[in-house]
């Protein structure tokens, strides 16, 4: 039996059929190309978020992803920030204080497009998808956990280079276990990773 598609799935094939049946067609042909690709871009994300997240049936890849993605929540960040302000006194705070602004800036472009978009996580619209552990929130787009990783590893190994031995692992283990347990949709994770470099980008320019 092939699985219902999601409800965001629908509404976009509704909007295109509603442009198709309005518009000249010229835009009706590229209403056709845009939902084609839309269809590809779903079909891709939901295909490796269903792949990745069966991956959390081996217990090793399951507690492993668990552990950093509760570090993620926020406990390694800020243990990384006392750890350079008790190590290198003001200019460590100078850097904990350029991640706590980026952080800052981070959620809030996290929760506005949260509520904007309020996109459901893909174990509660794929009936394969199993969630590994219980989500901070109700939504899925995009990754915060993912976001806050990149934008803190971003400012940090911009002032300290030695440290990306170090957090840019870590990060990409935050950004794998979002989608290996269940919480999060590739795209999710991509949109998450950008933001949070774009962040971090603007902050270390001021």
């Amino acid at each position: 039996m092939q699985p219902t598609a999601p409800r965001h799935h629908l509404q976009t094939t509704l909007r295109i059929a509603v442009v198709t049946e309005t518009y000249p067609p010229e835009i009706n042909g590229v209403a056709r190309t845009v939902g084609v690709m839309v269809d590809g871009l779903l079909d891709w994300d939901r295909r490796w978020a269903r792949r990745l997240n069966s991956t959390a049936s081996i217990r090793t890849v399951r507690n492993l992803l668990r552990l950093a993605s509760r570090l993620g929540d926020g406990v390694f960040w800020y243990s990384v920030m006392f750890a350079l302000i008790v190590t290198l006194g003001i200019p460590g705070a100078i850097i904990a204080g350029r991640m706590l602004v980026t952080g800052a800036i981070g959620l809030f472009f996290y929760k506005l497009l949260k509520s904007r978009t309020t996109r459901p996580r893909p174990y509660q619209v794929l009936g394969d998808v199993c969630p590994g552990i219980d989500p901070l929130d109700a939504f899925s787009f995009p990754s915060g956990h993912t976001l806050h990783a990149v934008a803190f590893t971003v400012v940090a190994t911009c002032h300290i280079p030695a440290l990306a031995w170090v957090l840019v692992p870590f990060s990409m283990l935050v950004a794998l276990s979002r989608i290996v347990l269940g919480l999060h949709y590739p795209s999710d994770v991509l949109a998450g990773a950008a933001i949070g470099a774009g962040v971090a980008g603007v902050v270390l320019a001021l």
